[in-house]
């Protein structure tokens, strides 16, 4: 129950102890086999251990077994080989191959975390190796054995602190790998959340203008259809060019999520479009007038677009929200930034004009996104004003 209890990092599937597959036997009999062949052949050069029997046999696939769970109970596995390991030692069979046992459980062990469980498991072997090899081989096979030089003791422990080492090397690598992917898959989420975003305010921004100048005409149309047919007809006119832009800007939009890098087909909307919205507004019968100060300047193509956007949510809401049949578009173009500013008389009509709420959000987010600022409120004389600084960096420069 430790790997429950114990915090997990980043590095996903790794911490869930099996990384998300069987048990590894492929690499257990791998393991198993050089152990057994490799003791073998260390057992010819050292004819003052015990002979290699059934029973050391049986200890070192003893030894071997528990690596089959090496990845989903390493602390376990890494204490219970080095117990089996110890056993095998005081039974006086060959040294050799059979500390590999403990070097792939303590790493195991170190790659899920459990550093200080590794650490005890060698450093236990360690202790108990010593009492074998210098207090306890009298009583112990093989017989008439004396004690170990103290020289081997060096080895021993260089060992145990390269296995730990290397472990923790891995691990470290391991983390860092994967906490790298979870950063690009973040970032990839976070591009496309961005992208559905920019997506919903150019629908916003586009479906909101086209629909306000529909739903004025239609109620213009409407009302002078039996007193007044040729307005009428002026107003259905209005319509079909209002729905037709509304179409093709939606379908620009569209082919953007088909064929994502592509260039678009027609160019974006920009400040030059500005008469276009003048007209739309004039047949809603909102008179508008724009103003322009400054040295006008070519605009990089993101500021363009949302500095027109920005003046046609704004022109929009003058339409939905207020009673003023006016409104005044002020464009200054300064030292590396551009005002705008879109004011109308007021008062508010305080009517439900079946918006989706979202059109000063949408402002301030494409104003954010440059680099700006959104102000917007009403004015002390009963009107309203929308305030947008857009700073003006070209490509080059930024």
């Amino acid at each position: 129950m430790e790997e429950e209890r114990a915090p997990r990092p980043a590095w996903g599937r790794w911490q869930r102890g099996d990384g998300g597959r069987g048990l590894p036997w492929r690499s257990t009999v791998l393991i198993a086999v050089i152990v057994m062949v490799g003791t073998g052949f260390a057992a010819r050069n050292q004819p003052g251990r015990e002979t290699l029997d059934v029973l050391g046999r049986a200890l070192l696939l003893l030894g071997a077994a528990p690596l089959l769970f090496r990845h989903r109970r390493p602390v376990p596995v890494v204490f219970g080989v080095a117990a089996v390991t110890l056993g095998y030692l005081a039974a006086g069979y060959p040294y050799g191959p059979v500390f590999g046992l403990v070097g792939v459980a303590c790493f195991a062990a170190v790659v899920h975390g459990h550093r200080t469980a590794a650490a005890w498991a060698l450093g236990l072997l360690w202790a108990g190796h010593l009492l074998l090899s210098h207090w306890l081989y009298r009583w112990l096979p093989p017989a008439g054995d004396g004690p170990a030089p103290w020289g081997q003791e060096l080895p021993a422990a260089a060992f145990a602190v390269a296995v730990l080492a290397a472990s923790e090397t891995v691990r470290v690598r391991r983390e860092q790998r994967a906490q790298l992917r979870a950063d690009r898959a973040a970032a990839e989420r976070r591009r496309a959340d961005e992208e559905r975003l920019r997506i919903a305010r150019e629908l916003h921004d586009v479906l909101a203008h086209s629909i306000s100048v529909i739903n004025v005409q239609a109620g213009a149309g409407l009302a002078l259809l039996d007193t007044d047919p040729e307005q009428a007809r002026t107003a259905l006119k209005t319509i079909k060019a209002a729905s037709k832009e509304a179409l093709g800007e939606v379908r620009q939009v569209l082919d953007t999520l088909r064929t994502p890098g592509d260039a678009p087909r027609a160019p974006a909307p920009g400040l030059d479009r500005l008469p276009e919205l003048v007209e739309q507004a004039a047949a809603t019968g909102l008179a508008v007038t724009v103003a322009t100060t400054g040295r006008r300047t070519g605009l990089p193509p993101g500021a363009d677009l949302a500095a027109f956007r920005i003046v046609q949510e704004a022109l929009t809401n003058v339409v939905r929200h207020s009673g003023s049949r006016t409104a005044a578009v002020r464009i200054a173009y300064g030292s590396g930034r551009l005002e705008l500013t879109v004011d109308d008389e007021g008062p508010a009509t305080g009517t439900e004009a079946g918006g989706s709420g979202n059109g000063l959000a949408g402002m301030r987010e494409r104003a954010a996104a440059l680099g700006g600022g959104i102000e917007a409120g009403a004015r002390p004389d009963g009107g309203f004003r929308v305030h947008a600084s857009l700073p003006l960096r070209t490509e080059e420069s930024s």
